[in-house]
C-alpha cells in the first residue's frame, strides 16, 4: 500500500489501542472508511485520539447483540489513522479512517471514558506496512466478479476495474461489496494479498451460485 509521511513506523505503533466495534464495517490496510460518530463514548474516543496518534482499531462483534459496543469482538481487527475530520451542527464527527495495519487482540484494557481499548499485537501483520506486489489470479477474480455482478444486476465500471492495481482492486472490492460479516472477517484475516484474492474469488462465486440457485419468489 502507499505510505503517508504521517504514518507511524512499526516500532512507533501504540501499546494500547482504542477499538470501535461495528458489525459489517471492514477496514483493510490501504482502504478508506468514512464514519459518522455520534455516541458520546465514541465522541470521547475521537477527541482523545485526535490529541494523540490518531489511531483507532476497527473490529467486528463476533456475537449477535443489540449492544455492539459491549459485544465480544473478533481477535483480528485493523488499525486506521484519522486522515479527515469534520464537525457537524448536530454535534457529530465525520471522520475518515485510512487503514494502516491489522492486529491481533492480546487482551482488553479497562474502559476509558466509555470506550474500549485493547493491547494489540501487530507482529503477524508487519507486512501490511509495505506495498504487496505478490501475484494474484486476477483473471479468475474478474471472472467471479463478473458472475457476481450479473447475478445481482450490478453495472460495474469495468474501465476503472481494469485500471486498478491488484492490491487496490482487492481492497476496494472487499470493503465495498455487501458481504456478510463472517465473509468480511475472512477477508480481513487472510494474511497475504494472494490469500485475500483467493478468498474473495470463492465468496463471489458462492454468492453468485446461491443467488442463481435460489427458488423464485411468488
Amino acid at each position: 500500500m502507499t505510505r503517508s509521511i504521517f504514518d507511524p513506523a512499526f516500532d512507533d505503533l501504540p501499546k494500547a489501542l482504542p477499538v470501535f466495534p461495528l458489525e459489517g464495517a471492514l477496514l483493510l490496510p490501504g482502504g478508506r472508511l468514512p464514519l459518522r460518530i455520534f455516541e458520546e463514548r465514541y465522541l470521547n474516543m475521537v477527541q482523545d485520539v485526535l490529541a494523540g496518534d490518531r489511531l483507532i482499531g476497527m473490529a467486528q462483534p463476533c456475537e449477535e447483540t443489540e449492544e455492539q459496543g459491549s459485544a465480544r469482538i473478533y481477535r483480528t481487527g485493523c488499525a486506521g489513522r484519522i486522515t479527515a475530520f469534520n464537525e457537524t451542527d448536530e454535534g457529530h464527527f465525520l471522520i475518515t479512517l485510512s487503514g494502516l495495519i491489522r492486529f491481533t487482540v492480546e487482551r482488553e484494557l479497562p474502559v476509558l471514558r466509555g470506550y474500549r481499548r485493547v493491547v494489540p499485537d501487530f507482529g503477524r501483520f508487519r507486512g501490511d506496512l509495505d506495498e504487496d506486489g505478490s501475484w494474484i489470479d486476477r483473471a479468475g477474480l474478474l471472472d467471479a466478479l463478473n458472475g457476481y455482478f450479473e447475478s445481482n444486476g450490478i453495472e460495474g465500471d469495468w474501465d476503472a476495474i481494469e485500471e486498478a492495481a491488484d492490491e487496490q482492486l482487492v481492497t476496494s472490492l472487499a470493503m465495498i461489496c455487501p458481504f456478510e460479516p463472517p465473509e468480511k472477517q475472512a477477508l480481513l484475516e487472510a494474511v497475504t494479498l494472494p490469500e485475500r484474492a483467493a478468498t474473495m474469488t470463492t465468496i463471489l462465486q458462492m454468492s453468485a451460485h446461491d443467488r442463481d440457485g435460489a427458488a423464485p419468489r411468488h
